[in-house]
């Protein structure tokens, strides 16, 4: 009963690491050995017995028995005088089996198997870690954040387990949290790192957007959506091709939802990502045209070997194909794959760079930017051509606004 009252002590490990008990019986085993070599130098000559359904084992030692002062090694051998002892009949030859008890084997002892089984659970549980969660890379989680670090987010699952959520994979100057807060993301990384799994989530990835597609939207979660490709620029914008395998089924209003009421979550949990849902094709033409979007496209060149494309629109539609920043038209290359030049319809010449006022609702206000198109000014340079008197004294607008309008206008254009 004394093997089984310090095998007891140990059940701690099968309650916290949730480990079965025949698992738990072998890591025992297998600790006892190892300190049994580590104090005798072999365990060859030992039984270590594990009864899994008792949760006791035993620890027998085998030796020889040799004539009295013929001993060599206390481990291996066995005077005759001592086994008599044991067993009135024992002969020079023969091997006796003694029963040695956990508590003779020493305190010290005791204290490391006990280490050493700390050691074996962990890696187990590090080991199931890291297969658990290598099945579920790109798939999404939720987490609460347990550490606020400079440069990444410590977040725990719901075991309690370290996921790592880095600056870099966090939606720039829009994702902010504390201690407590829940937060989503995506299983980007899963490895080994010395002996623990090193587990890495993002928000950034065209996967986690794909993946909230899924979760938010009935017909991809069951497959007759399917999506084709995301591109985006975290936080500002994305675009993201869908195709249906239902003709009834119109893919991007599904995945909309009437008057955006279906893409909004996906919105809200992006921090208000701007996101552009077209029809996929294997049209590259129709793609290109698409993807170009709110743009309206009146002519193309295409030049399918070297994947390049010459894009003509109305002069009012080339600030809406360009994108404040640049960032419509750069979605559009890395959609199509093709490299996108944009002229003006009717001088064949390459555009200059402009942006529609409406890219700008951000920082200024949407009646400043009404007053300023009734005035025929749609567009940053058509502001920024005319001069603060002469918009002065065409708008409705204060001299201190028109200021401050030209100066976002100007920094924008500073910064391309």
């Amino acid at each position: 009963m004394e093997n089984l009252a310090i095998i007891e002590s140990f059940g701690e490990f099968k309650d916290e690491k949730s480990i079965d008990r025949v698992t738990l019986m072998s890591f025992i085993e297998e600790a006892f050995r190892v300190q049994i070599r580590k104090k005798y130098g072999t365990d060859e000559n030992f039984d270590v017995i594990v009864n899994p359904d008792k949760g006791d084992l035993e620890i027998w030692r085998n030796r020889t028995i040799v004539e009295d002062g013929a001993v060599e090694d206390d481990n291996l051998e066995i005077a005759l005088s001592a086994a008599l002892k044991i067993e009135p009949d024992f002969e020079v030859g023969e091997e006796v089996s003694e029963e040695m008890k956990i508590i003779d084997l020493g305190r010290r002892f005791i204290l490391a198997f006990r280490q050493t089984l700390v050691q074996k659970v962990q890696e187990h549980d590090s080991g199931e870690l890291f297969k658990r969660y290598k099945t579920m890379e790109g798939e999404i989680i939720s987490g609460e954040v347990h550490h606020v670090r400079h440069r990444e987010l410590i977040i725990y699952d719901d075991q309690q387990n370290e996921l790592i959520l880095r600056r870099e994979d966090m939606i720039p100057e829009k994702d902010f949290y504390r201690k407590g807060d829940t937060v989503r993301a995506v299983v980007k990384l899963v490895e080994v790192r010395g002996t623990k799994p090193f587990i890495l989530l993002s928000r950034t990835s065209e996967e986690f957007m794909a993946k909230l597609f899924e979760a938010e939207i009935p017909e991809v979660f069951d497959g007759i959506i399917t999506v084709k490709k995301v591109v985006r620029i975290p936080g500002e914008k994305a675009k993201v091709a869908v195709e249906s395998y239902d003709d009834r089924i119109d893919p991007v209003g599904a995945c909309v939802g009437m008057k955006g009421s279906r893409i909004h979550g996906i919105v809200r949990e992006l921090k208000n990502e701007n996101i552009d849902v077209i029809n996929y094709t294997a049209n590259i033409q129709l793609l290109i045209q698409r993807s170009l979007t709110p743009a309206r496209i009146t002519s193309m060149e295409l030049d399918t070997e070297n994947k390049h494309a010459n894009v003509y629109l109305a002069p009012d539609q080339v600030s809406l194909a360009i994108g404040r920043r640049g960032v419509n038209i750069k979605l559009a290359t890395e959609l199509t794959g093709y490299e996108l030049d944009v002229y003006r319809d009717n001088e064949g010449e390459e555009v200059e760079f402009d942006i529609d006022l409406e890219e700008f609702t951000d920082e200024i206000d949407e009646w400043v930017i009404d007053e300023l198109k009734r005035v025929g000014c749609d567009t940053a340079r058509s502001v920024l051509n005319l001069s603060a008197d002469e918009l002065e004294r065409r708008t409705d607008l204060e001299k201190e606004t028109i200021d401050e309008v030209r100066r976002v206008l100007k920094t924008e254009f500073e910064n391309e």
